[in-house]
Formats: C-alpha cells, sequence, structure tokens
C-alpha cells in the first residue's frame, strides 16, 4: 500500500484492500484479483476515506504492451469510468482527488499514457482532468436498450433478412466453459488482433480467469466444431458489455460470423434481465466509420463521449493535444 494523504490511499495488493461495496465490475474487488493474477498488468485501487468509512474508490491498471510488428514496448495506464462512490458525497471532487493520485503514481511509474474511457457522462470531470494534462477525443458508444422491446424489434430491415437466414446456417453459439473451447477462442483473438497496433489483448490467463468469473461470459460462434466468431462481455448491476469481439469473417463472408456472434450475445443478455446491451468501443466518430454503422443495424443508439488521453511527455502531450483540440 502507498500512501496520499490522510484520506487517500492506493492499494496493489488484493490482501490488502478494504471492504468496499460496488455495482460496477470496471471497479470491483474481483477485476482486481484477476488483474493481480494476469501477466502484463497491474491493478491499482484508489480509495478516498473519510471518518474511517469508505467514499469512493477508482479501480486503474497498468499495462505492459509490446509487440514485433510494428516493434514497441511501453506500459500504458487504462481506467473504465470514474469509479464507485457512496451516494452522500461529492462525486466530482473526490474525483479529482483520485485522478490526482493516479496520475501522479502513474507518472512515477514511466507511464508513457493514460487512456480514460467510458465516464458515465459526456462532461463528468471535465475541468479536473485538463487541469491534470489530459486532453479529450471525441468518441462513438452504442448502447442498446432491452427493457422496453425485444432485440428483434429495434433491428434494421436488412438485419433482420440477414439474421432470418443465418437461421438456416449451420452455425452454433455456445459459452467457452473447457479447455478446448478456451484455445480456440483465444487463439482466434490473438490472430484477429496480432496486427491491430491501437487495440490490446491481454494474456491468455487473464481471459481463464474472466471464464470462471460470475460476471464474464466468453462465447464462440462455431462452423461444426470449427471457431470462427467469438467475443467477451462483462456484466455490471443491469448492463451487459460486449468489450471485445473477433471473426473469420473474411474467410466465412457469406455466413456472417460476426452478425451472429453479436446476435446471440445480445439475446443472451436479454433472456438474463439485462437492461442494457453497450458496445464499449466503437472507434472514433469519423463520418464513414463501417464498424459504427454495422452495429448501428442492430437497434442501438449512438452516444456521443470522449475519451480522455494524457501523455507523459509534456512535448508530446501538446502536440496531439493540439491535433485534436476543439
Amino acid at each position: 500500500m502507498t500512501s496520499v494523504n490522510q484520506n487517500i490511499a492506493i492499494y496493489t495488493r488484493s490482501s490488502d484492500l478494504p471492504a468496499m461495496s460496488h455495482r460496477n465490475f470496471f471497479h470491483s474487488v474481483e477485476l482486481f484479483t484477476i488483474l493481480e493474477q494476469s501477466r502484463g498488468q497491474q491493478p491499482y485501487m484508489v480509495v478516498v476515506w473519510q471518518e474511517q468509512r469508505v467514499v469512493a474508490h477508482l479501480l486503474a491498471t497498468l499495462r505492459r504492451r509490446g509487440s514485433l510488428v510494428p516493434p514497441y514496448l511501453f506500459t500504458q495506464g487504462r481506467i473504465y469510468g470514474e469509479g464507485e462512490y457512496e451516494e452522500d458525497v461529492d462525486r466530482e471532487q473526490l474525483f479529482a482527488l483520485m485522478l490526482n493520485a493516479i496520475t501522479k503514481k502513474f507518472r512515477r511509474k514511466l507511464c508513457l499514457y493514460i487512456e480514460i474511457s467510458d465516464l458515465s457522462q459526456k462532461m463528468f470531470g471535465y475541468k479536473p482532468l485538463h487541469r491534470h494534462g489530459y486532453f479529450p477525443v471525441r468518441w462513438s458508444a452504442i448502447h442498446n436498450s432491452l427493457h422496453s422491446k425485444a432485440p428483434v424489434e429495434r433491428l434494421s430491415d436488412k438485419m433482420r433478412e440477414r439474421i432470418e437466414k443465418l437461421q438456416t446456417a449451420p452455425l452454433t453459439f455456445t459459452e467457452v466453459t473447457d479447455e478446448a473451447d478456451f484455445r480456440a477462442f483465444y487463439r482466434l483473438f490473438h490472430r484477429f488482433f496480432s496486427l491491430k497496433v491501437r487495440r490490446y489483448l491481454p494474456s491468455d490467463d487473464y481471459f481463464r480467469l474472466m471464464m470462471r468469473s460470475n460476471h464474464c461470459r466468453l462465447f464462440v460462434t462455431k462452423l461444426k466444431e470449427k471457431v470462427i466468431g467469438g467475443c467477451a462481455c462483462f456484466y455490471s448491476d443491469t448492463d451487459a458489455d460486449l468489450w471485445m469481439i473477433a471473426s473469420k469473417r473474411k474467410s466465412y463472408p457469406t455466413l456472417h460470423p460476426g452478425t451472429k456472434t453479436i446476435w446471440e450475445a445480445m439475446n443472451h443478455a436479454f433472456r438474463n434481465g439485462y437492461a442494457h446491451f453497450r458496445f464499449l468501443d466503437v472507434g472514433l466518430p469519423y463520418r464513414k466509420n463501417p464498424m459504427r454503422d454495422f452495429i448501428l443495424r442492430f437497434g442501438g443508439k449512438e452516444v456521443s463521449t470522449y475519451r480522455w488521453f494524457r501523455f507523459s511527455f509534456s512535448w508530446l502531450n501538446s502536440i496531439i493535444g493540439w491535433f485534436y483540440r476543439e
């Protein structure tokens, strides 16, 4: 444990964590433990105390990243959302305290850059983020409502026709529960993401721990016994989040494995009573974004949001921040 001041502490070991209540899986003790046991990742839980009780906490991760093509090696700080808070506190004020603490910690760890996404509101934390040197990049998110209509009622006409045809295709969709399916799942993801510079693929032990969690599910789409699609989902409170998806869409263009995988994962969330199905990453809000346009055919709503970045090199932070200025 590293003490920041009398009200804030940063924990790096699950055995030291205090008792905390949470609804968001991205800031849970369970995810902290999964990260702690995974290669290439170090979790940091920032905790705010008031009168000997935890009133806010935020989970951040330091990732080691590297690749041979192209060659690079660096560490990245990653935060999903603004953390968890008790009801009787000033969320923005406590967020500013936790942001200050984790930014200093990651800077001392020679972290190349920090990325913060999935804030509950677009303007949440705008002032403290700017004050600590972060710059915003406009991003797209897509949220599908599952609580008022069945997913099939929200499909576009083109997507409904495609899914109806897929019902007769020799495809199966199952949850990953055994070692053979897990190896095929991870092999698919490794090949799919190996040449993608921006996307990060954790080690296989991270996914294996996810498979055993009650708040995570790994799914595969199979053609007979061959895995041609897959996705990883997180579940928090009333929300289901599609975190990563991979498919062999170029090898099997007429079978649309990506469509099958998303559709079945969405229906799984609907059948299990989740109110929303969220896509955590559909990319930058370019005028032409094939991935975003494809996902919107499932009947979701596009939400304009920010992702916040901060590079440790001030000159690099200034240049990239200027490029993405509003």
